[in-house]
């Protein structure tokens, strides 16, 4: 019995080895995908407070959680799937779909920069004021999770190429991870930058006048953080597009480009005391000059064609 015992104790043991390695195999790939996916997380993070402001202090949580929602769902069901079978039937495809999706997120930073230096904003609030609340929510809401679906499919295939060599349970559960986590991560920082001026609010009220300044301040400046944001947003669609772009045609061992890219950001890491961050600014200057270039050819094929549809 108690030989029985120790053997089926063993038993367990062993298991829980097995259990504890592919914890760290899921670790280990999740982090490893997670880090490489990072600038669409920036960028991610960047877009979608854009859909939750200008709605009354009580629907703006609600909003973020429907986006949430949305993004879960883009991922889990949709998204992981299609990856994970591509990862087993097509897997020479992970490059192709990653640089159609590059060029997508290098067209649409392209026109809205045409569209900011044309102003052509103006008609789309308008159409706005028009609309119910309710149904500008709804129109609001779909609108970001359509643009989630762009960014999480880019998150998704980024994610992936770093585990094609791994086994296919490890790679759904990373994928899953990575999912999880920068869903969490991403939405909890929208909803705190969109209440940060209800956060100001709150503090401007208190009696210290130490507080009181602290949340003015945060009131008067988060107009200009949320500014700040689009733009930041839109240079990571280019950087993050041009990169990838970048990355499959070195993938392809396309010539010229990723040896220029190479040469200057090997420049820049041998600068003395700001190397590392000088390499990581010069890829993706050369990167963003990639994707305004592309989105640039595709914009101007895509209004060159509505021209002539519309003439």
């Amino acid at each position: 019995m108690a030989s029985g015992l120790v053997a089926l104790l063993d038993d367990v043991a062993a298991i829980a080895k097995v259990a504890a390695a592919s914890l760290d195999d899921v670790s280990a790939a999740a982090g490893k995908a997670g880090a490489k996916a990072a600038g669409v997380v920036v960028d991610d993070t960047a877009v979608t407070p854009s859909y939750a402001t200008g709605f009354t202090p009580d629907r703006e949580l609600p909003i973020v959680w429907k986006i949430a929602l949305g993004s879960l769902k883009n991922k889990f069901l949709f998204l992981m799937p299609g990856a994970l079978l591509l990862s087993a039937f097509a897997p020479w495809a992970v490059t192709p779909i990653l640089m159609l999706g590059g060029a997508y997120l290098a067209f649409e930073a392209t026109e809205k920069i045409i569209e900011a230096l044309r102003h052509e904003d103006i008609p789309d609030e308008i159409g706005e004021m028009a609309l119910g609340s309710a149904e500008l929510e709804k129109q609001k809401v779909a609108g970001a999770i359509r643009t989630d679906l762009i960014l999480s499919a880019e998150i998704t295939a980024i994610a992936l190429s770093t585990l094609t060599d791994r086994p296919l349970a490890i790679q759904a559960a990373a994928l899953a991870l990575v999912g999880l986590l920068i869903t969490v991560g991403v939405y909890g920082v929208v909803a705190l930058i969109v209440k940060m001026d209800d956060i100001g609010l709150h503090f401007a009220k208190s009696p210290r006048a130490g507080t009181k300044r602290f949340g003015c301040g945060l009131v008067r400046g988060m107009p200009t953080v949320l500014a700040w944001l689009s733009t930041i947003g839109t240079a990571a669609m280019l950087w993050v597009g041009g990169g990838i772009l970048l990355h499959g045609l070195e993938h392809y061992h396309a010539p010229v480009v990723p040896a220029v890219t190479h040469a200057l950001t090997e420049a820049a890491a041998r600068l003395p005391g700001v190397g590392p961050a000088a390499s990581w600014l010069a890829f993706a200057l050369v990167s963003a000059v990639i994707g305004l270039i592309v989105g640039g050819i595709i914009a101007g094929v895509v209004h060159l064609v509505s021209h002539k549809r519309h003439g």
